[in-house]
């Protein structure tokens, strides 16, 4: 029975070619955009993370009690949580870093690098698939450097060579030997390519330094809530040994995706999801409308099948088995949409932009998604049409004026329509405020001018750059070379790139003001070379600027920018007074305020944060790292000087290596690029929604003119002009359209709030915005009407008349 019902329905669906290319058309970019989004939270929510038993893994960290900080874990409290604890199998770490790769049989790269505790990858339960991982004994202070290579650096720099194991390398220009490859595709924990023992570079960091990624594994039955309570009685214990230290300090457990995962990256998934879902709605309330219109025609048909036997049990049987023929002939153009939706989004995003533990794909689990939404959509926009068709006596439909039901029909269609106008207009508010977003970024001003700047980062590499004072003279030298480049106006080296990060913060002790531990304000610290604002463009407003000698010394002044003189010396000069910061280098050190510079946004632009944070800029000597980022103010294209810029530092050092090299304009593009996706994908998804409900309103008004065809006819041999027949259409349309908005925006005002933490510089609320959404869905209806309209006037009385 039910394969002759599908039998028949593709035959119905055959000889109504018209309608069902439409119908196909209509789901099939419902069920497209929707496979798109679920193929996305599928890869980035749902898969679990490839690690053995990922449930048991929580990523550790330390939370400053008082202050409400976190931090990472100190080396030396992760050792003694490791020792102590009773909740767990191991506790281990990561350390980022950037890692220079030199063997002599070509340029030295710079790669995303880790240095990790010997037990990290078996605690994750993943093994080399060539050689060995670390050792105890490899993760010891003065143990001998080895190496693990992710498999990708291993087939591109070294070909996959089969002997690579116990070859001599050099990491950051001292050897090591390679002990094993990494499985394909792992680059833990984001989109590292090698990885070195930890201890030798951590065993000599004081407690206060909290920067370790760190992880653990539950005993089995243990929960999160017993492990906290297990660190937290160690945390204790450490606080009254160490007070300076760990005083205030308490334990933070974390799940993995609460750890990798952005609640921004959650919050916008579930908010493209809803967008796409009334898209779905707008494509389901389309092709309702659609077998409405189809219904009305096929009432004879079924008051003859009724006449000879069928019930209403089979004829709605076997309208819902044409509906859900319809859905699933609808999922092919889907899942095709769907693979370009997936490979389009993915070609916005940059370069490793994604973690490597997330790959979205159109698969199976895909395939079955859409397969269930063809069915459940399909279900629900042929229930209407089919109890419309058997809610009344069938042998009635064998009856001329049938009025009644026909007003119902209307009525009904009419309902559609509205709900799809302001389902659309609920979808274009969101994507126009998305856009604004991006607009308000990508004009935003940062305090100064990006265009005419170039940046680059290099790493000083060798047992040289750990003298003390040799970092700082290779600095000056290459900041003075490049300077001396044509077309270059001037240029700085900081461990800052401006927004791409960089700089370091912390407590500040102002002079006269005591605070009690844990309780003095933060700031942010950067350690700069001479003729750094001369490079943004941007003059000290009070005071004076590092002059060469003490830019390039240990000269205890400082150059502070408006927030910070306004919070700490509100009512007074900050100019002459002095500071110092207890956890920096240099600590006791007090540093005199010889200028005040304007605000700048050299961190990025945060959403969520409209206030400046305080800032303070020292000489360079006070914050020297290997890794150092030099901005260049280049006269005309900053690209210009990238080859002779980078000549000049291979020049000071052959030895040292160039990367991250790109225009300011374009890192200032790509700071904030998640945001242009965002506006791009809403963007996609109100534009479908509104182009399907177009079709709605011309589709209801074509059945409406063809129906009253005959009043029309009337109408004009009684004289209406062609005038009053196009406002009597147009006027139609437009009342479904002012509904539409009416009930859009009140829907629009109550969902556009979700979104307030990703706007910015614009209300959720923006009456800029829902008046031109409204009005543009206005004349989108207005046009959509119009064609109707036109039909209606060329209608012949003589011929409208010969029919009634």
């Amino acid at each position: 029975m039910f394969l002759q019902d599908v039998r028949y329905g593709v035959r119905s669906l055959w000889h109504s070619k018209a309608f069902a290319t439409i119908a196909i058309l209509c789901l099939g970019f419902g069920i497209g955009l929707n496979t798109t989004i679920f193929s996305i939270i599928d890869g980035v929510l749902l898969k679990p993370y490839p690690y053995a038993d990922p449930d048991r893994i929580v990523v550790l960290g330390e939370q400053n009690q008082r202050a409400g900080d976190e931090a990472g874990v100190s080396f030396l409290d992760m050792r003694d949580w490791n020792d102590a604890n009773s909740t767990f199998t191991t506790i281990a770490a990561s350390l980022g870093m950037a890692l220079t790769v030199s063997d002599g049989g070509g340029e030295p790269e710079r790669h995303l690098g880790a240095a990790i505790s010997w037990d990290l990858f078996p605690l994750l339960g993943i093994s080399p698939i060539l050689g060995r991982g670390f050792t105890l004994e490899d993760d010891q202070p003065n143990a001998g450097g080895v190496v693990l290579l992710s498999h990708q650096l291993w087939t591109t720099r070294y070909q996959a060579d089969p002997n690579i194991l116990g070859r001599r390398i050099l990491i950051n220009a001292k050897p090591h030997n390679v002990v094993g490859v990494m499985p394909v595709r792992f680059e833990f924990p984001e989109n590292q390519r090698l990885w070195i023992p930890l201890a030798p570079h951590a065993h000599k960091d004081q407690r206060r330094v909290r920067y370790l990624f760190a992880f653990g594994r539950l005993e089995p039955g243990v929960t999160r809530e017993r492990a906290v309570e297990d660190l937290s009685t160690i945390s204790a214990r450490l606080a009254k040994q160490y007070p300076e230290t760990n005083e205030g300090w308490g334990p933070s457990v974390r799940t993995l995706r609460e750890a990798f995962l952005p609640d921004e990256v959650t919050l916008v998934l579930y908010l493209m999801m809803a967008g796409v879902t009334l898209v779905l709605f707008i494509a389901c309330s389309n092709v309702a409308n659609l077998l409405l219109s189809r219904a009305a025609g096929r009432r004879r048909e079924f008051a003859v099948r009724a006449a000879i036997g069928a019930g209403r049990g089979r004829i709605l049987r076997q309208l819902l088995t044409e509906s859900v023929v319809l859905g699933l002939a609808s999922v092919p153009l889907g899942m095709l949409l769907a693979v370009i939706g997936t490979r389009l989004i993915a070609a916005q995003m940059p370069v490793d932009s994604v973690p490597y533990y997330i790959r979205w794909e159109v698969d199976a689990r895909s395939l079955g998604y859409a397969i269930g939404v063809a069915i459940s959509t399909a279900l629900l926009f042929g229930l209407v049409p089919a109890f419309q068709m058997t809610r009344r006596d069938m042998h009635e439909n064998l009856k001329e004026g049938t009025r009644g039901n026909s007003i119902r029909r209307s009525l009904l269609r009419s309902s559609l329509v509205v709900v799809q106008m302001s389902l659309a207009l609920v979808a274009l508010v969101g994507a126009l405020l998305f856009v604004r977003t991006f607009l308000n970024l990508d004009s935003y001003d940062l305090g100064f001018d990006t265009k005419p700047l170039m940046t680059m980062r290099f790493y000083m590499t060798g047992e040289r750059y750990e003298v003390d004072g040799t970092k700082g003279r290779r600095v000056e030298d290459i900041v003075r070379r490049v300077e001396g480049l044509a077309g270059v106006q001037s240029a700085f080296a900081s461990v800052l790139i401006p927004i791409s990060g960089g700089g370091g913060g912390g407590e500040v002790e102002i002079e006269g003001r005591p605070f009690k531990r844990g309780e003095a304000p933060r700031i942010t610290f950067t350690g700069v070379t001479p003729h750094f604002h001369r490079t943004l463009g941007v003059p000290v407003v009070r005071g004076r600027d590092f002059e060469d000698a003490e830019g390039w010394s240990r000269t205890p002044v400082a150059v502070i920018n408006q927030a910070m003189a306004e919070r700490h010396w509100p009512d007074s000069d900050a100019i002459g007074r002095r500071f110092r910061m207890p956890d920096r280098e240099g600590a006791g050190d007090w540093f005199t305020v010889i200028g005040v510079a304007p605000n700048l946004r050299l961190f990025g632009i945060d959403p969520s944060n409209s206030q400046p944070p305080a800032s303070v800029f020292v000489p360079y000597a006070y914050q020297q790292s290997l890794s150092t980022g030099l901005t260049i103010r280049v006269t005309g294209d900053p690209s210009s000087v990238t080859s002779v810029a980078r000549a000049e530092i291979r020049a000071s050092d052959p030895d040292i290596p160039t990367y991250w090299v790109r225009p300011l304009d374009e890192v200032r593009r790509v700071s904030f690029w998640q945001y242009g996706l965002y506006g791009w994908v809403f963007g996609t998804i109100g534009a479908i929604g509104l182009l399907l409900a177009a079709v709605g309103v011309y589709g209801v008004l074509s059945y409406s003119v063809s129906q009253r065809t005959q009043e029309i006819g009337v109408r004009v041999a009684l004289g209406a002009s062609n005038r009053h027949v196009l406002r009597l259409v147009v006027g139609q349309g437009l009342l479904l359209a002012a509904i539409g908005v009416g009930v859009g925006l009140v829907l629009a005002a109550a969902g556009t709030p979700l979104a307030r933490s990703l706007l910015f510089n614009v209300s959720p609320f923006d009456p800029l915005t829902f008046t031109a959404v409204s009005a543009f869905l206005v004349g989108v209806a207005l046009l959509a009407s119009f064609l109707p309209a036109r039909r209606a006037t060329r209608v012949d009385p003589v011929i409208a008349l010969r029919g009634e």
